[in-house]
């Protein structure tokens, strides 16, 4: 028997069908991942020129990550709650962006400032991999050994971390926001059931849920499951997935071409037509795209091939035994959710990665949840992005995830 191709990390090069489904990679290279913002820090770049205070804060996670954590500790007017102190809410981010994608918009469409101006407390999330999270306790993001782990590992070390360190400061149970991968990794922390997340939240809100994806709708990403792009040498035994790269930017371009895709609004053509906003705001968020590890995006890639939502499939028999003692990786089971836990979902009618029907099946999971602790909300025209950038988002989302944090308060 012919054996695969060995990749990244030892188990066989495989189909990478999500290597550019959430990586909004533009069909030119837009900026250099926001090098300039990045020497100048992230509250200095995107908080306080809008008024606002901001403290850089670092969390160091079990396996050693060092991730930054910026707090607002207050609106621009320092108004909302008399006085009494602000309840905290950690916001986070979707894969191949970083935390300032929700504050790109002007200061009253981004969802941190709203919530600010609104009486929280407000700490944004920057992932592990991203540009102002590359930071390790022993490890250089220049080595491979930096780049091995998945979303796994954001479940078991990266939520429970930013939670703990949160509740030491503020000593308040926690509000949190996710949106795309946000919502993945507190999905499966809630299933977990892990001891420090669960004894410190409050409420979650969760945009664009994407605990299944194997529905998505954009023809880019069926065109890439077909490509075999894990396979291509352009990606094979690189463990840093760098969107920007021009090698990635030559790989997606062939693609476009000799499958006939509309790639100049390489946006709609991932992650499906965003009804509500600015070009001005997506020329910003094109020029702050993040890299990640290229296992993570394998991970996600299995969640699209196989339906399933498991821990990482290393798709050779002996290495999922060696690793998890069993032929197959373990299945995580959101009926474990607790069902008392206010949770406010949304999601919208036209995005093509957190489909509608990917959704109702995370809904069917949730048909024990207490009616009283769910509330969905269905947005017609919103695709992905809309949630977090959309002219109109606090009106028509964040004005009731507010409203949601308000009644558990």
């Amino acid at each position: 028997m012919k054996m695969a191709p060995m990749g990244l990390f030892g188990y066989p090069a495989m189909t990478l069908c999500v290597l550019v489904i959430l990586a909004f990679v533009p069909s030119q290279a837009h900026g250099s991942l926001g090098v300039k913002n990045l020497n100048d820090g992230f509250c200095a770049t995107f908080i306080t020129p809008h008024g606002y205070k901001c403290e850089e804060h670092e969390v160091t996670t079990k396996d050693g990550y060092i991730l930054s954590l910026q707090r607002i500790p207050q609106g621009r007017t320092n108004v909302g709650n008399g006085g009494a102190k602000r309840p905290p809410v950690i916001v986070q981010h979707g894969v191949m962006v970083g935390g300032m994608s929700w504050v790109l918009s002007p200061p009253s469409e981004s969802l941190p400032m709203n919530l600010a101006n609104s009486g929280f407390d407000v700490w944004i999330s920057n992932a592990r991999g991203t540009v102002y999270s590359q930071k390790h306790i022993s490890l250089n993001s220049a080595d491979p050994a930096y780049w091995d782990w998945t979303w796994d590992e954001m479940v078991a070390n990266d939520v429970p971390a930013l939670f703990d360190y949160v509740y030491s400061k503020t000593h308040q149970k926690i509000h949190y926001v996710g949106h795309s991968l946000g919502t993945l990794v507190a999905l499966v922390s809630f299933s977990e059931r892990d001891p420090v997340v669960m004894e410190r939240i409050k409420s979650a809100a969760l945009l664009s849920p994407i605990a299944y994806l194997n529905h998505m709708t954009t023809q880019l990403v069926n065109v890439a499951a077909r490509a075999f792009i894990g396979e291509m040498t352009a990606v094979s035994g690189r463990p840093e997935f760098d969107p920007n790269g021009i090698t990635v930017l030559n790989n997606v371009k062939s693609l476009c071409i000799t499958h006939q895709i509309n790639c100049d609004d390489m946006l709609t053509a991932i992650a499906g037509e965003n009804c509500c906003m600015n070009s001005s705001v997506v020329d910003r968020f094109l020029d702050h795209i993040q890299p990640t590890a290229t296992k993570n995006l394998i991970h996600l890639s299995q969640s699209v091939r196989f339906g399933t939502l498991s821990k990482f499939n290393y798709e050779l028999p002996e290495l999922n035994l060696k690793n998890y003692g069993s032929l197959f990786p373990p299945r995580y089971d959101l009926t474990k959710i607790p069902v008392d836990l206010p949770i406010f979902m949304s999601y919208g009618g036209t995005d093509a990665l957190s489909d509608v029907v990917d959704v109702q099946k995370l809904l069917d999971t949730m048909s024990n949840h207490d009616a009283d602790k769910l509330s969905v909300q269905y947005i017609k025209n919103y695709a992905h992005a809309d949630f977090v950038m959309g002219y109109n988002a606090k009106e028509i989302v964040y004005d009731h995830v507010i409203a949601f944090f308000n009644k558990y308060q």
